[in-house]
């Protein structure tokens, strides 16, 4: 199956880059180019791509603005492109529904499978920087009592697999730290998304440290 991607960045250098890297990829096609938020809304509306690699700091509508707008509509998820990996604006971008995000550094091989795996329904958690960018922003606003009373709803051990989950576990290390196969860490995390109505594990990690429970350096 073709993966579809659009790309939105204002700088044309940029993304001819990576029009080209995901060219090497047979099962990856791009299918649109944008320069601005606006226009990044509207191809997306309209070609319908299985994922968007969207620039964060563009002029008009911004990233985080266009990525709110594109994930509410059916279908497509957002992988953020960021300059660095702490760039303030990331949190805001994830917390708006994007599926991750990459540094414009990125690796070729390392692109190629990240839009593969959020194309699939994954979540691009690289757990190193994800983590540090979400305890930078943990440091700054302290927990959101809103956001432990979602908690209110899980059960002990789905508040334990959602804590692992934002310590960057996989679910085979889950598993193996709750002793638990990883069949059981898997239906604790899908009940644990439906039952906080969040899409994904980004979006799991983002509440936890919303709610304080999960500190940073913790």
């Amino acid at each position: 199956m073709t993966i579809t991607v659009l790309l939105a960045d204002d700088q044309a250098l940029v993304r001819a880059g990576f029009r080209s890297l995901l060219a090497r990829s047979r099962d990856i096609t791009v299918v649109g180019e944008a320069a601005t938020g606006e226009e990044a809304v509207r191809l997306a509306r309209g070609a319908l791509p299985d994922v968007v690699l969207m620039d964060i700091r563009m002029p008009g509508m911004d990233g985080i603005t266009a990525t709110r707008r594109i994930v509410d509509g059916p279908g497509c998820r957002v992988i953020i492109l960021t300059t660095f990996d702490t760039d303030e604006h990331v949190f805001d971008a994830l917390r708006a529904g994007a599926s991750g995000f990459l540094t414009k550094e990125v690796e070729p091989s390392e692109l190629r499978r990240a839009v593969a795996a959020v194309a699939a329904g994954d979540a691009l958690l690289s757990p190193g920087v994800t983590r540090r960018v979400l305890e930078q922003f943990a440091h700054r606003q302290g927990p959101a009592p809103v956001a432990r009373r979602r908690l209110a709803v899980l059960t002990s051990r789905e508040v334990d697999v959602v804590r692992l989950v934002a310590l960057g576990l996989s679910n085979d290390e889950i598993a193996e730290r709750l002793t638990i196969s990883p069949f059981t860490a898997k239906t604790h995390i899908t009940r644990s998304l439906a039952k906080l109505r969040v899409r994904d594990r980004v979006q799991l990690v983002i509440l936890a440290y919303e709610s304080g429970l999960v500190r940073p350096g913790g």
